[in-house]
Parts: structure tokens; sequence; C-alpha cells
């Protein structure tokens, strides 16, 4: 049987045996454990492998012994994991930093304030990746947007947590992208699909590095493409409203044909729950969280950012309870903002969470 993956990747070997792990044991546990979902993004970025490895963990490690199941469904990304939990179709969801900011005070893409959100941790850095081709560079910098003229921009899948980033940042940082840009709308995959066959000039994947995107691209494109650099007056302007994003550089060598270093900002992604999951079912999840970090870094390479001792910075709802209380045990300061308290909602193994509606059924026009 372990010939099979003769010559695998570490991580590959890992998450194969999780996966195969939890579906061995699957029938008799999900008879006991309570189900409940998790909302990642597109197949092509890393909200969604990190999320089934985060399931895949959480399941091995919680469905015998707490009667905890987690599994982990694609979506349209952060706008619409916000409306997933929101609706209850969905009780843990990954959303880019800003996204949680804008939904706890209902502002940016987000109408009204998701009073019912809580946080749980600070994942993974959530990197810029704005690409152009080369041929339509001049300073490498994002400045160079500024140029276009007319030409095919992908921001993001209609709808999605990249669309939405990518116009605050261009909006912020004075592109005029609905005037410069034919913008195109697709996901992570068509995008990379289009820039390889000369369809579009430039693409915006917000994600985890390396992301799997980027890699393709690079190696067909090489030094045809370009991910544009970043200023400290840049940096600036988009701290100046929501202090999320920090300095990402990209060393050479980071993906194929990547000769000199690029300089670029990221923001983390959060992972967030509702406030009606009961105290110990999240604690117990933000427990595995931790306690398998090295796992889970194993399986996805975006994870090695990841760090304990910063799983609270650049929350922007305040945390659940059951997530203050593990953070608490091990001994992290708390910012005041960040702590509500409020009733401890206790386990009820006779209710189910809500089956989950596919994504795909949650209807465009609905607005937050």
């Amino acid at each position: 049987m372990m010939s099979s993956f003769s010559g695998w990747p570490v991580r590959q070997i890992l998450f194969s045996l999780l996966v195969m792990s939890g579906l061995a044991a699957c029938s008799d546990e999900l008879t006991r454990a309570r189900p409940y979902v998790l909302t990642t993004a597109t197949t092509g970025g890393t909200y969604y492998p990190v999320g089934v490895a985060l399931a895949t963990i959480a399941h091995a490690e919680l469905a015998e012994s707490e009667g905890i199941s987690l599994t982990a469904i694609s979506s349209a990304g952060s706008l619409e994991n916000v409306k997933l939990l929101r609706d209850n179709q969905a009780q843990f969801a990954l959303l880019q930093g800003p996204f949680g900011a804008w939904s706890w005070t209902g502002e940016g893409p987000v109408s009204s304030p998701q009073t019912h959100m809580r946080s749980v941790a600070a994942m993974w850095k959530n990197v810029e990746h704005f690409v152009l081709l080369t041929r339509l560079v001049e300073s490498g910098t994002m400045d160079d947007l500024k140029n276009l003229d007319g030409q095919r921009y992908v921001l993001g899948a209609r709808n999605s947590g990249a669309e939405q980033t990518g116009r605050f940042i261009l909006e912020t940082l004075g592109v005029d992208y609905e005037e410069k840009f034919n913008l195109a709308y697709m996901g992570y995959g068509p995008t990379t699909s289009a820039i390889q066959d000369g369809n579009i000039v430039g693409m915006n994947i917000p994600a985890g590095a390396p992301v799997s995107s980027i890699t393709q691209a690079y190696a067909l494109l090489g030094d045809r493409m370009t991910i544009l650099n970043w200023t400290q007056e840049s940096l600036d302007k988009i701290n100046a409203r929501y202090p999320l994003w920090d300095w990402y550089d990209f060393p050479p060598g980071t993906y194929p044909n990547q000769d000199e270093l690029i300089r670029t900002v990221a923001s983390p992604n959060v992972l967030v729950t509702r406030a009606d999951i009961s105290e110990e079912v999240v604690y117990q999840v933000t427990k595995v969280i931790w306690e398998n970090l090295a796992t889970l870094q194993e399986i996805h390479g975006a994870t090695r950012d990841m760090r304990l001792d910063i799983a609270v910075a650049g929350l922007g709802a305040p945390l659940h309870a059951g997530a203050l209380r593990y953070y608490r045990e091990v001994g992290l300061e708390i910012p005041d903002r960040l702590i509500m308290e409020e009733p401890s909602v206790p386990l009820d193994p006779d209710v189910e969470a809500p089956e989950p509606t596919p994504s795909q059924e949650l209807r465009a026009a609905d607005t937050l």
C-alpha cells in the first residue's frame, strides 16, 4: 500500500493519510458526531486546501472523543462566506482580514454589522499578488496599474473576496480601474489559463504563498509576467483606515523562474464562527488547530507563517468565548476590544447544526 506514495512530497503523504483515516472512520463517527460546516473559497486558491486539511485534522481528533465533526466546503470566497455564516448554512468560515473588520462594523461591501460573528484565530497571511505582463511594466510597482488603457484585467471572481479587497486597494491607491481596466471576472484557475493564453494582461491573486495559480503561470511565462512591488507610500495608504497589512517578501526562487526579490504586502486570513456555537465546541476546535500546527504546516506551506503568539493579531470581531478561554489558558495577552463577556452556549447533543445548502444556490443578488 505504502509503495503507491513513492516519490510524493511529505505534505501530500500526510494529507492523503489524514483523508484516508478520516474516511475510514467516517460512517461510524458521523452517526454520533455533530456536524459543523467550514466554508472556504474556490479550489484554485489556498482557502480550500487549507480548509480541507483543518477539517480533516479536526475530524480525526474530535469526532470520536468529543463528538465534533467539521466538514469543509468550497464557495465564492469571503463575501459569500459572510452570507453563509449569517444564514447558518456554515458555522465556521475563513475570511480575508478586511472582511473581518468590515463585517463587524458594517462597512465596505458588508452593508450591515454582523453582530452574530465572533473571531476564532488569525491564520496564515493573505499575500497580495498583483500581476502584470512585463511588456506593460515601467516602474515595477503598483503605480504601473495606472497606465492601463482598456486592457483586460482580472480582479477576481464576481462578488469574491479577491474582487472586493482588490477594489478597496486600487481605490485607496488612486487607481481608476473602472476607467482604465476592461474588467473580467474569473476564479483563480481560469485566470491562470487566461493570462497564459494571452486573453488578459494581468490578475489579482490574494492568497497564501506560494499559491498554485501563480506557480503555474510563472512556470510557463517566466519573465514575461511580473508581480508588482509595493512602496512604503502605498502601504501607508491602505493601512490608514484598517491597519491590517504588513510587508511580505518573496525571496528569489519562491516561484519558478523568479530570480529577484519581490516586496509585496499581506494581511491575516481569519477564522470566524457564530456567537451561538457552543463554547466547548469552539474551545476544542481552537485547541486542535494550535496543538496540531506542525501537521498543518507539513500539509500546506502557506500555513508556515502561522504562530500562536500572533493568533489574535488583525482580528476584526470580538473573540468567541471558547477561543478566548483557550488563549487565556496558554497565556496570550488579549486586547480589550476583542473581549465580549456573554453567556456561554451549551453543547446540546440533541440539536444538530442545519444541513448546508450548496453554495451555488445562494442568490448572487443576495445582499448583507
